[in-house]
């Protein structure tokens, strides 16, 4: 056989079988969805994960007119419920809403019976939103150098609480302890609302609050914010200064929500969800419905996602080899 009717027989079986693909990934995406969709929350109802997730469950239910159901699975840091989504049939029809938490499991348990790459599928990025370090008003505290003055001359009496080990608000504290340069002891709380009502009661001296949990509190005086933890000011405290500006430069934590599913699940059912979220998240509807609570709608490519996911990982293994954080 000549060398113009090999290269022909090649060209025409690349033919053949790119368009099986493309015939196969038409029959996916076509057939998908037929049953409802599950989307996982490894956290009580109420939190970030839970909302993004609840609210894109409604849109997608309308737009695919199938069942999207929230099914909220506590415990472990969220471990639970992306233990139960790794090993779910790769369909897509096992979904799993989570936030920076995802990334920092891997840096504080010592066995996890899932890989937090490997394992999952990035479907998008959904939100983002950021922290407010919070102190009680009758700390005496007037701005954020003179709460960092106070810990370096309390070494070792200093504290500050978080919604427990491993929460994005023990991290983000975590963080600021080492770019600050102060020593604080860490206490961990159940949740979010207790760790607030310490700092309300000034049993303890700061904790990184997630915003929407705490702007009430900030706007009627019951809680002093001291600095936002994004690069820029927030608009739903915008008298309060970044960390940044307020004494500790370059300093940036950032609160993430998003989606997976696992790894297997077929590409084009992959792209054709975060196509489909991308819409939603676009949608100036969602960021109408978002921003009164610091949430901001914030869509990205899978492979955009799982990239983030990486970083993180690294950023909190370095903080956690640095504290000694192990999972309790």
């Amino acid at each position: 056989m000549g060398l113009r009717n090999v290269c022909y027989v090649i060209v025409m079986s690349l033919f053949f079988w790119c368009g099986l693909y493309t015939a196969a990934s038409r029959a996916v995406t076509a057939d998908y969805p037929i049953k409802p969709i599950r989307i996982l929350v490894g956290f009580t109802p109420g939190g970030g994960p839970d909302i993004t997730a609840r609210y894109i469950s409604q849109r997608l239910s309308e737009e695919y007119k199938q069942q999207v159901i929230v099914d909220n699975r506590p415990g472990a840091g969220g471990t639970i419920a992306a233990n139960i989504t790794a090993n779910a049939n790769p369909d897509g029809y096992t979904l799993l809403a989570v936030s920076s938490a995802h990334a920092v499991a891997p840096a504080i348990y010592s066995q996890l019976p899932f890989n937090a790459l490997r394992d999952f599928a990035g479907i998008s990025q959904t939100a983002v939103s950021k922290y407010v370090l919070v102190t009680s008003p009758t700390s005496g505290y007037k701005n954020l150098k003179d709460l960092m003055q106070a810990a370096q001359q309390k070494s070792g009496q200093f504290n500050f609480s978080s919604a427990g080990v491993g929460s994005g608000s023990h991290f983000a504290g975590e963080l600021f302890k080492s770019m600050a340069k102060i020593d604080a002891v860490h206490i961990p709380f159940k949740g979010i609302p207790e760790a607030l009502t310490e700092s309300l009661t000034g049993r303890v001296n700061f904790f990184m609050s997630p915003i929407a949990n705490a702007v009430v509190f900030v706007r009627e005086g019951k809680l002093l914010g001291l600095g936002v933890s994004s690069i820029k000011r927030d608009p739903l405290l915008p008298d309060v200064p970044t960390i940044a500006e307020a004494g500790v430069p370059k300093f940036e934590s950032i609160l993430w929500f998003g989606l997976l599913t696992a790894q297997r699940v077929p590409k084009p059912i992959l792209m054709g969800l975060n196509h489909e979220v991308t819409r939603i998240l676009n949608d100036p509807e969602a960021r109408k419905r978002w921003a009164p609570i610091g949430l901001e709608p914030s869509p990205t490519t899978p492979a955009a996602f799982d990239k983030l996911i990486a970083s993180d990982i690294a950023i909190f293994t370095t903080i956690a080899n640095a504290g000694n954080i192990k999972a309790q």
